[in-house]
Protein backbone atom coordinates (compact mmCIF):
# COMPACT_ATOMS: atom_id res chain seq x y z
CA UNK A 1 0.00 0.00 0.00
CA UNK A 2 2.61 2.93 0.78
CA UNK A 3 4.40 1.96 -2.68
CA UNK A 4 1.34 2.60 -4.66
CA UNK A 5 0.49 6.01 -2.52
CA UNK A 6 4.02 6.71 -3.15
CA UNK A 7 2.91 6.92 -6.83
CA UNK A 8 -0.41 8.17 -6.56
CA UNK A 9 1.18 11.10 -4.21
CA UNK A 10 3.64 11.77 -7.32
CA UNK A 11 0.92 11.52 -9.75
CA UNK A 12 -1.14 14.87 -7.99
CA UNK A 13 2.30 16.80 -7.26
CA UNK A 14 2.39 17.20 -11.15
CA UNK A 15 -1.40 18.43 -10.92
CA UNK A 16 -0.41 21.33 -8.88
CA UNK A 17 1.96 22.74 -11.69
CA UNK A 18 -0.41 24.35 -14.01
CA UNK A 19 -2.46 26.30 -11.45
CA UNK A 20 1.33 27.71 -9.93
CA UNK A 21 2.53 28.47 -13.58
CA UNK A 22 -1.21 30.45 -14.00
CA UNK A 23 -0.20 32.23 -10.40
CA UNK A 24 3.12 32.95 -11.59
CA UNK A 25 1.80 34.60 -15.07
CA UNK A 26 -0.54 36.64 -13.15
CA UNK A 27 2.56 37.98 -11.39
CA UNK A 28 3.85 38.81 -14.32
CA UNK A 29 6.88 36.66 -14.91
CA UNK A 30 7.58 35.00 -18.34
CA UNK A 31 8.08 31.66 -19.56
CA UNK A 32 11.77 31.13 -19.54
CA UNK A 33 11.52 32.85 -15.70
CA UNK A 34 9.25 30.15 -14.47
CA UNK A 35 10.08 27.09 -16.48
CA UNK A 36 13.86 28.02 -15.71
CA UNK A 37 13.45 28.75 -11.99
CA UNK A 38 11.46 25.49 -11.79
CA UNK A 39 14.62 23.61 -13.07
CA UNK A 40 17.24 25.61 -10.94
CA UNK A 41 15.50 24.45 -8.11
CA UNK A 42 14.67 20.92 -9.42
CA UNK A 43 17.79 20.71 -9.66
CA UNK A 44 19.43 22.00 -6.52
CA UNK A 45 17.48 19.62 -4.69
CA UNK A 46 17.99 16.62 -7.03
CA UNK A 47 21.85 16.54 -6.41
CA UNK A 48 21.40 17.76 -3.26
CA UNK A 49 19.62 14.25 -2.65
CA UNK A 50 21.80 12.63 -4.78
CA UNK A 51 25.01 13.75 -2.67
CA UNK A 52 23.45 12.71 0.82
CA UNK A 53 22.80 9.31 -0.45
CA UNK A 54 26.42 8.98 -2.24
CA UNK A 55 27.64 10.20 1.60
CA UNK A 56 24.85 7.69 3.33
CA UNK A 57 26.30 4.96 1.35
CA UNK A 58 30.05 5.84 2.08
CA UNK A 59 28.75 5.76 6.19
CA UNK A 60 27.44 1.94 5.52
CA UNK A 61 29.97 0.95 3.51
CA UNK A 62 32.75 1.60 6.53
CA UNK A 63 30.43 -0.25 9.06
CA UNK A 64 30.27 -3.26 6.35
CA UNK A 65 26.65 -3.11 5.33
CA UNK A 66 25.93 -2.46 1.38
CA UNK A 67 25.21 0.89 0.72
CA UNK A 68 22.16 1.70 -1.62
CA UNK A 69 24.39 2.98 -4.79
CA UNK A 70 26.27 -0.78 -4.29
CA UNK A 71 22.91 -2.03 -5.27
CA UNK A 72 23.66 -0.71 -8.72
CA UNK A 73 26.75 -1.75 -9.81
CA UNK A 74 28.43 -1.64 -12.10
CA UNK A 75 26.54 1.65 -12.94
CA UNK A 76 27.88 2.82 -9.08
CA UNK A 77 30.10 4.93 -10.51
CA UNK A 78 28.57 6.45 -14.12
CA UNK A 79 30.89 6.93 -17.24
CA UNK A 80 30.63 10.25 -18.85
CA UNK A 81 29.04 8.91 -21.81
CA UNK A 82 26.01 7.39 -19.70
CA UNK A 83 26.03 11.24 -17.70
CA UNK A 84 25.62 12.62 -21.47
CA UNK A 85 23.07 10.17 -22.23
CA UNK A 86 20.72 10.48 -19.12
CA UNK A 87 21.31 14.19 -20.02
CA UNK A 88 19.69 13.93 -23.50
CA UNK A 89 16.90 11.73 -21.75
CA UNK A 90 15.97 14.78 -20.00
CA UNK A 91 15.57 17.22 -21.93
CA UNK A 92 12.36 16.48 -23.51
CA UNK A 93 10.79 16.86 -20.16
CA UNK A 94 12.07 20.05 -20.13
CA UNK A 95 10.73 20.66 -23.69
CA UNK A 96 7.24 19.60 -22.42
CA UNK A 97 7.26 22.14 -19.68
CA UNK A 98 7.86 24.76 -22.21
CA UNK A 99 5.48 23.99 -24.82
CA UNK A 100 2.79 23.18 -21.84
CA UNK A 101 3.35 26.39 -19.85
CA UNK A 102 3.40 28.35 -23.01
CA UNK A 103 -0.30 26.91 -23.79
CA UNK A 104 -1.05 28.12 -20.17
CA UNK A 105 -1.56 31.40 -21.84
CA UNK A 106 -3.87 30.76 -24.72
CA UNK A 107 -6.06 28.42 -23.38
CA UNK A 108 -7.87 27.43 -19.36
CA UNK A 109 -5.39 25.28 -17.17
CA UNK A 110 -8.22 22.63 -16.80
CA UNK A 111 -8.17 22.20 -21.27
CA UNK A 112 -4.29 22.25 -21.56
CA UNK A 113 -4.19 19.61 -18.74
CA UNK A 114 -6.52 17.18 -20.87
CA UNK A 115 -4.43 17.88 -24.17
CA UNK A 116 -1.28 16.79 -22.20
CA UNK A 117 -3.07 13.69 -21.63
CA UNK A 118 -3.55 12.75 -25.32
CA UNK A 119 0.35 11.13 -24.35
CA UNK A 120 -0.92 8.23 -23.52
CA UNK A 121 -2.25 7.16 -27.28
CA UNK A 122 0.22 9.25 -28.88
CA UNK A 123 2.73 6.93 -27.04
CA UNK A 124 1.14 3.96 -28.18
CA UNK A 125 1.29 5.35 -31.66
CA UNK A 126 4.71 6.13 -31.19
CA UNK A 127 5.70 2.66 -30.05
CA UNK A 128 3.75 1.47 -32.96
CA UNK A 129 5.41 2.95 -35.85
CA UNK A 130 8.95 2.54 -34.06
CA UNK A 131 8.46 -1.30 -33.67
CA UNK A 132 6.19 -1.73 -36.61
CA UNK A 133 3.74 -3.69 -34.91
CA UNK A 134 0.07 -3.07 -35.04
CA UNK A 135 -1.83 -2.34 -31.43
CA UNK A 136 -4.11 -4.57 -30.57
CA UNK A 137 -7.84 -4.68 -29.91
CA UNK A 138 -8.04 -3.61 -26.54
CA UNK A 139 -5.47 -0.53 -27.26
CA UNK A 140 -8.19 0.44 -29.65
CA UNK A 141 -11.04 0.34 -27.88
CA UNK A 142 -8.52 2.46 -25.18
CA UNK A 143 -8.20 5.07 -27.68
CA UNK A 144 -11.47 5.13 -29.10
CA UNK A 145 -12.52 6.05 -24.91
CA UNK A 146 -9.95 8.42 -24.47
CA UNK A 147 -10.94 10.02 -27.45
CA UNK A 148 -14.41 10.42 -26.29
CA UNK A 149 -13.96 11.59 -22.99
CA UNK A 150 -11.36 14.21 -24.29
CA UNK A 151 -14.63 15.49 -26.76
CA UNK A 152 -16.34 15.64 -23.85
CA UNK A 153 -13.90 17.15 -21.08
CA UNK A 154 -12.66 19.63 -23.36
CA UNK A 155 -16.23 21.23 -23.31
CA UNK A 156 -16.46 20.41 -27.47
CA UNK A 157 -19.77 19.04 -27.39
CA UNK A 158 -21.28 21.69 -25.44
CA UNK A 159 -19.98 25.13 -27.18
CA UNK A 160 -18.01 23.34 -30.22
CA UNK A 161 -14.75 24.48 -31.26
CA UNK A 162 -15.25 27.97 -31.98
CA UNK A 163 -14.02 29.01 -28.53
CA UNK A 164 -10.99 27.70 -29.18
CA UNK A 165 -7.27 29.37 -29.28
CA UNK A 166 -5.62 26.70 -31.85
CA UNK A 167 -2.42 28.20 -30.91
CA UNK A 168 -2.97 27.06 -27.04
CA UNK A 169 -4.46 23.85 -28.54
CA UNK A 170 -1.35 23.22 -30.70
CA UNK A 171 0.94 23.76 -27.80
CA UNK A 172 -1.30 21.14 -25.68
CA UNK A 173 -1.09 18.27 -27.84
CA UNK A 174 3.32 19.08 -28.70
CA UNK A 175 3.68 19.03 -25.19
CA UNK A 176 1.34 15.95 -25.02
CA UNK A 177 3.91 14.51 -27.92
CA UNK A 178 7.36 15.86 -26.35
CA UNK A 179 5.80 14.17 -22.84
CA UNK A 180 5.63 10.85 -24.44
CA UNK A 181 9.13 11.05 -26.42
CA UNK A 182 10.39 11.98 -22.19
CA UNK A 183 8.74 8.44 -21.59
CA UNK A 184 10.24 6.05 -24.49
CA UNK A 185 13.62 8.16 -23.87
CA UNK A 186 13.83 8.19 -19.80
CA UNK A 187 13.15 4.22 -19.52
CA UNK A 188 15.59 3.15 -21.36
CA UNK A 189 18.31 5.54 -20.86
CA UNK A 190 20.91 4.24 -17.79
CA UNK A 191 17.90 1.83 -16.17
CA UNK A 192 20.43 0.51 -13.70
CA UNK A 193 21.82 3.38 -12.43
CA UNK A 194 20.65 4.73 -8.65
CA UNK A 195 17.58 6.58 -9.42
CA UNK A 196 18.72 9.91 -7.37
CA UNK A 197 21.79 9.61 -9.56
CA UNK A 198 19.43 9.28 -12.70
CA UNK A 199 17.01 12.09 -11.78
CA UNK A 200 20.14 14.47 -10.87
CA UNK A 201 22.02 14.48 -14.33
CA UNK A 202 18.18 14.11 -16.15
CA UNK A 203 17.17 17.33 -14.21
CA UNK A 204 20.69 18.80 -15.07
CA UNK A 205 19.97 18.20 -19.01
CA UNK A 206 16.94 20.13 -18.74
CA UNK A 207 17.98 22.79 -17.13
CA UNK A 208 20.82 23.53 -19.50
CA UNK A 209 18.29 23.15 -22.44
CA UNK A 210 16.38 25.88 -21.00
CA UNK A 211 19.05 28.16 -20.07
CA UNK A 212 19.94 28.14 -23.73
CA UNK A 213 16.96 28.48 -24.95
CA UNK A 214 16.22 31.24 -21.98
CA UNK A 215 19.37 32.66 -20.72
CA UNK A 216 18.88 32.74 -16.80
CA UNK A 217 19.28 36.70 -16.63
CA UNK A 218 16.61 36.51 -14.02
CA UNK A 219 19.80 35.21 -11.40
CA UNK A 220 21.70 38.44 -12.74
CA UNK A 221 18.88 40.91 -12.76
CA UNK A 222 17.74 40.41 -8.94
CA UNK A 223 14.38 38.94 -9.80
CA UNK A 224 15.03 35.55 -8.55
CA UNK A 225 14.88 36.91 -4.76
CA UNK A 226 10.93 38.64 -5.81
CA UNK A 227 7.87 36.27 -5.80
CA UNK A 228 9.93 34.10 -8.18
CA UNK A 229 12.19 32.27 -5.73
CA UNK A 230 8.84 31.18 -4.42
CA UNK A 231 6.93 29.91 -7.76
CA UNK A 232 10.44 28.48 -9.14
CA UNK A 233 10.29 26.35 -5.36
CA UNK A 234 6.82 25.35 -5.56
CA UNK A 235 7.28 24.16 -9.29
CA UNK A 236 11.13 22.33 -9.11
CA UNK A 237 9.78 21.01 -6.01
CA UNK A 238 6.02 19.58 -6.92
CA UNK A 239 7.46 18.95 -10.72
CA UNK A 240 10.94 18.13 -10.58
CA UNK A 241 11.77 16.64 -7.07
CA UNK A 242 8.86 14.91 -5.23
CA UNK A 243 7.81 12.80 -7.89
CA UNK A 244 10.70 11.28 -9.96
CA UNK A 245 11.82 10.35 -6.43
CA UNK A 246 8.62 9.06 -5.32
CA UNK A 247 8.02 7.05 -8.85
CA UNK A 248 11.30 5.51 -8.32
CA UNK A 249 10.73 4.57 -4.83
CA UNK A 250 6.78 2.82 -5.78
CA UNK A 251 6.92 1.96 -9.33
CA UNK A 252 9.52 -1.11 -9.06
CA UNK A 253 7.17 -2.57 -6.48
CA UNK A 254 3.58 -2.15 -7.90
CA UNK A 255 4.62 -2.28 -12.08
CA UNK A 256 4.69 0.09 -15.07
CA UNK A 257 1.09 -0.48 -15.76
CA UNK A 258 -0.52 0.12 -12.21
CA UNK A 259 1.64 2.81 -12.18
CA UNK A 260 0.47 4.71 -15.46
CA UNK A 261 -3.04 4.00 -13.30
CA UNK A 262 -2.19 5.88 -10.86
CA UNK A 263 -0.26 8.37 -12.40
CA UNK A 264 -3.81 9.88 -14.11
CA UNK A 265 -4.15 11.07 -10.60
CA UNK A 266 -2.49 14.25 -11.91
CA UNK A 267 -5.64 15.35 -14.74
CA UNK A 268 -8.62 15.47 -11.69
CA UNK A 269 -5.91 17.10 -9.33
CA UNK A 270 -5.15 19.92 -12.05
CA UNK A 271 -8.67 20.30 -13.12
CA UNK A 272 -9.90 20.76 -9.30
CA UNK A 273 -7.93 23.52 -8.92
CA UNK A 274 -8.34 25.06 -12.18
CA UNK A 275 -11.43 25.17 -11.03
CA UNK A 276 -11.40 26.17 -7.40
CA UNK A 277 -8.11 28.36 -7.68
CA UNK A 278 -8.17 29.67 -10.84
CA UNK A 279 -11.92 29.58 -10.69
CA UNK A 280 -12.47 28.25 -14.27
CA UNK A 281 -15.80 26.86 -15.24
CA UNK A 282 -15.93 23.34 -15.51
CA UNK A 283 -19.54 21.61 -16.28
CA UNK A 284 -20.84 18.35 -15.42
CA UNK A 285 -20.40 17.09 -19.15
CA UNK A 286 -16.49 18.08 -18.86
CA UNK A 287 -16.54 16.23 -15.40
CA UNK A 288 -17.80 13.39 -16.94
CA UNK A 289 -15.38 13.57 -19.68
CA UNK A 290 -12.26 13.91 -17.17
CA UNK A 291 -13.91 10.51 -15.93
CA UNK A 292 -14.12 8.52 -19.16
CA UNK A 293 -10.31 9.91 -19.94
CA UNK A 294 -9.20 8.08 -16.58
CA UNK A 295 -10.97 4.97 -17.55
CA UNK A 296 -9.55 5.03 -20.72
CA UNK A 297 -6.10 4.82 -18.92
CA UNK A 298 -7.13 2.47 -16.41
CA UNK A 299 -8.39 0.17 -18.90
CA UNK A 300 -4.95 -1.92 -20.31
CA UNK A 301 -4.10 -2.98 -16.40
CA UNK A 302 -7.71 -3.52 -15.84
CA UNK A 303 -7.98 -5.28 -18.59
CA UNK A 304 -4.57 -7.40 -18.41
CA UNK A 305 -5.25 -7.77 -14.46
CA UNK A 306 -8.53 -9.95 -15.51
CA UNK A 307 -7.30 -11.93 -17.91
CA UNK A 308 -4.38 -12.87 -15.16
CA UNK A 309 -7.27 -13.96 -12.66
CA UNK A 310 -8.99 -15.90 -15.44
CA UNK A 311 -7.74 -19.83 -15.38
CA UNK A 312 -5.51 -21.25 -18.27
Amino acid sequence: MKYLISVFIGAASYGILSTIVVLAYGSGYELGEVVGSQLLTGFVLAWGLAIYMKRQDKRKRKNGAEGAFDQARPHAKLTWKSRLLLMAAGMPTAVTGLLYYESLRYIPASLAIILLFQFTWIGVLIQAVSQRKRPGGVMFLTVAVLFGGTLLAAGIMEQGTGRFNWTGVTLGLLSAVSYSMFILFSGKAVPAAHPAARSAWMITGGMLLVFVLFPPAFLLNGLIWGDLLLYGFLLGTFGAFIPPVLFSIGVPHIGEGMAGVLGAAELPVAVLLSSFVLKEHVSLLQWIGVAVVLIGIALPELTRRRKALLPS
